[in-house]
C-alpha cells in the first residue's frame, strides 16, 4: 500500500486596485482569520460516502450541504430499543484509535434518544469516566473494587450529569494493579460478567428500568482486564484507525478474540467495526477504509468519524461531543454511528 500524497486546498483574499502595504496588511489578516475560523471542521474531514452535489464549487458549501443532507435523515428517528440488553465490549490492542471516544459518545448518543445505557470504564487511565464527567479519584468506590472486593455494581455507578439515562462505573489508579490481583482469584475471567448479572437482577428487583446497553472500555491490552470484558460481552465494537498500523493490530485482534470464543465465552461476535480519524485528503485512508470494507462487509458501519478538533476537545471540560458541541461534525458522526448500531 503506498502513501497518497495529501492535498490541501487554500483561501485567498484579493482586493483589486489596492496599493497601499496597510491595504495589503489588512487583506492578510482578513485571509489568515478566514482560515482559522475553518480550520475548527475542514470540509475535507466529511466522509466520502455522505459527499454531496452542489452547485458551488466551495469545500464548504458542500460541506454544509452534506451536513445538512445527514441531518435531515436523522431528523425526528426514534431508536428501537433492543429485545435484551446489549453488552458490547469495545477493544482494540492498538492505543490511540478512538476507544474511549467511541464508548463514551455512541453511549452519550443512544441514552440522549431514552435508552438505558451504561458504560463500565475498565481502563486505569479511567478516560471515559472523565469523559463523562464522573469522579474518579483514588477515594472513589470503582470498578476495581467490584473485580477485586466484591463489591456490587450498584454500590459503585454514578450518572452522567449532562446526560440522563447515561451512567458510569468509574476506574481508579487502583485498577493498575488489578491485573496482578486478579491471577489468583477464583473464576478471575468471570468476575465481570457476575457483576454485571448481579447488577441486572437488582434493577429489576428495585423496579428500576432494564439497562438496553452496557459498553466496556478496554484498556490498549489483552490482559485479564480485557479478558473479563469479552467474557462478559456478546458483542465486540472495534474502532479502526484509517492508518496502517491499524490492520496490523486488526489482524492479531481477531486471533485473539476466537481464542476466547472457543475456551470462554462461545456467543461472542465481532458484530461492529468502525473507522475513525477519517482523513479525505489522504490517499491511505481512503485505502484503509476500502481494504476493511472489503474484509469486513457485514462488520463495517457506513458512518466514519473524521479527525475533528471539536471531539478531541470535549474531554477536557468533561464532556462527550454530544454536548460540547452537538452541532459539529464529529457529533453529527458518532449519532450516525449510534443510530446504524441500534437499527442493526
Amino acid at each position: 500500500m503506498s502513501l497518497g500524497s495529501a492535498r490541501s486546498g487554500s483561501q485567498s483574499v484579493t482586493a483589486s486596485g489596492v496599493t497601499s502595504r496597510s491595504a495589503y496588511n489588512q487583506s492578510k489578516s482578513v485571509d489568515n482569520a478566514s482560515r482559522i475560523n475553518v480550520s475548527r471542521e475542514t470540509p475535507a474531514q466529511a466522509a466520502p460516502i455522505y459527499a454531496a452535489t452542489s452547485d458551488d464549487g466551495s469545500p464548504i458549501a458542500r460541506q454544509l450541504v452534506s451536513e445538512t443532507r445527514r441531518r435531515e435523515r436523522l431528523l425526528g428517528r426514534g431508536l428501537p430499543k433492543p429485545t435484551k440488553t446489549r453488552i458490547m465490549t469495545v477493544a482494540n490492542q492498538k492505543g490511540g484509535v478512538g476507544k474511549t471516544t467511541t464508548t463514551v459518545n455512541i453511549a452519550a448518543a443512544l441514552a440522549s434518544a431514552g435508552l438505558q445505557v451504561l458504560v463500565v470504564d475498565i481502563d486505569p487511565q479511567g478516560n471515559a469516566s472523565t469523559a463523562l464527567g464522573v469522579e474518579h479519584h483514588a477515594d472513589v468506590d470503582s470498578i476495581y473494587d467490584v473485580l477485586i472486593n466484591d463489591f456490587p455494581l450498584a454500590d459503585v455507578v454514578a450518572p452522567c450529569p449532562d446526560i440522563a439515562n447515561l451512567i458510569c462505573a468509574p476506574a481508579t489508579i487502583h485498577l493498575a494493579g488489578a491485573e496482578i490481583e486478579l491471577v489468583s482469584l477464583v473464576a478471575r475471567e468471570q468476575r465481570l460478567r457476575r457483576a454485571l448479572d448481579t447488577y441486572s437482577e437488582h434493577r429489576e428487583k428495585s423496579g428500576e428500568a432494564r439497562l438496553d446497553y452496557i459498553f466496556i472500555d478496554c484498556p490498549p491490552s489483552l490482559g485479564l482486564l480485557t479478558v473479563n470484558a469479552f467474557c462478559a460481552a456478546n458483542e465486540v465494537l472495534i474502532p479502526i484507525q484509517c492508518e496502517y498500523y491499524a490492520l496490523e493490530g486488526l489482524s492479531q485482534l481477531l486471533k485473539n478474540i476466537e481464542m476466547i470464543q472457543k475456551h470462554l465465552n462461545a456467543a461472542l461476535e465481532v458484530s461492529t467495526i468502525l473507522l475513525t480519524m477519517y482523513d479525505g485528503r489522504t490517499n491511505l485512508a481512503a485505502q484503509v477504509a476500502a481494504d476493511v470494507r472489503e474484509h469486513f462487509p457485514d462488520q463495517v458501519l457506513k458512518a466514519v468519524v473524521p479527525r475533528s478538533v471539536r471531539i478531541s476537545e470535549a474531554p477536557s471540560y468533561q464532556q462527550t461531543v454530544m454536548t460540547y458541541d452537538p452541532s459539529s461534525t464529529g457529533a453529527l458522526s458518532y449519532l450516525e454511528a449510534a443510530t446504524e448500531i441500534a437499527e442493526r
